[in-house]
């Protein structure tokens, strides 16, 4: 694929995967040269290509992102705390002067890397010829989306698993910082969603419209089987929202659909967010998820702008070899605004 017909590719919002004519053997080169095995994407090639990846994914969507140029990034928080004021006396100047807190929290990026390859065979032979290169490159572009909010959600630094060790994810990072409330096996409730309330502090309860209530895919599967109702097994709370607030929109995607609302406050789906915990409470048994409650923007995307994609023919193999590498990270900007109840039993 020529450089002019990447990016109309690119600006058309396909793919931005940089397929270059190959040579044999040495090594790849950057996006501007006329021959070579791929490159450096420039940054408004690599904002599409990011832009893409994320389009079938649920926390890329809901959360803040943060296009990085560096590695490292540092963002400043300002906090003013609770009940300031003070009675006024007249003729009274001891009144100590409120403080501003200023603090930060560090984004860190890790490398991440996608590879790929076709057979010289797979190309000739398939129904869509030569489109079957830049076909496989779109659905390994959604792969790598899905497999970055997988890292970003679950991710725990350390282990074996190749990708779950590159960094600590969102849940690992909220059950250390942020308001833990026990489950203890007991199945998703309205009891459960009322416990995630309470523990929210006040402050951040003044703005109850923004939070959202995020699960796994059974767990709210239970929660809907669990208040169905009537013949047509429909839940008449979520009429009555349906009809005060109007249709509630998906947020684009294969998934993140808002399901029912509790206490007012949307459950968002999120299908990678893990149901198969063992449970961390004495004799646990079966299949536990965890329940959260925050404001999506809490959730800081780093995503370094440099995107860089090879395309390797491999002579001895008659194979085109396909690397992807690019920087992720994620962090919670208020772990106090978080709330997990962990321990929800999965029903079987």
């Amino acid at each position: 694929m020529s450089n002019e017909t990447l990016e109309k590719t690119i600006a058309a919002g396909t793919t931005a995967t940089s397929t270059f004519a190959s040579t044999s053997g040495g090594t790849g080169t950057h996006a501007g040269s006329e021959n070579g095995n791929g490159g450096l994407l420039n940054p408004e090639q690599s904002a599409r290509f990011l832009d893409y990846m994320f389009d079938a994914t649920v926390i890329g969507k809901v959360a803040r992102t943060v296009r990085m140029r560096a590695d490292t990034a540092e963002i400043d928080r300002m906090s003013v705390g609770e009940k300031l004021m003070k009675l006024a006396t007249e003729g009274d100047d001891t009144a100590s002067n409120a403080a501003v807190t200023f603090s930060k929290i560090s984004l860190t990026t890790k490398k991440l890397r996608l590879d790929w390859e076709l057979s010289t065979e797979s190309l000739e032979d398939n129904i869509e010829g030569a489109d079957l290169e830049d076909h496989i490159a779109r659905l390994m572009a959604t792969q790598a989306g899905n497999d970055i909010e997988d890292v970003i959600l679950n991710g725990v630094g350390s282990g074996s698993d190749p990708l779950y060790k590159a960094f600590q994810g969102v849940v690992a990072k909220a059950k250390a910082n942020g308001r833990v409330v026990a489950g203890a096996g007991a199945g998703v409730s309205r009891e459960l969603f009322n416990k995630a309330l309470k523990a929210m502090p006040r402050k951040y309860m003044q703005r109850r419209g923004d939070l959202r209530f995020l699960a796994g895919s059974n767990l709210i599967q239970d929660f809907l089987y669990a208040n169905s109702i009537g013949t047509n097994q429909t839940i008449p709370q979520d009429i009555a929202s349906s009809v005060i607030r109007g249709a509630t929109p998906g947020l684009g995607g294969a998934a993140g659909y808002v399901a029912p609302f509790a206490f007012g406050i949307p459950i968002v789906e999120v299908p990678l967010l893990p149901e198969t915990q063992t449970g961390t409470y004495s004799s646990p048994s079966g299949s536990h998820g965890d329940i959260h409650l925050t404001f999506p923007n809490n959730v800081v995307i780093g995503i370094k702008r440099d995107v860089t994609v090879y395309r390797f023919f491999q002579p001895r193999k008659d194979t085109i070899e396909y690397t992807m590498y690019t920087r992720v990270g994620v962090q919670i900007e208020q772990a106090d605004a978080w709330v997990v109840v962990k321990n929800v039993k999965v029903a079987s």
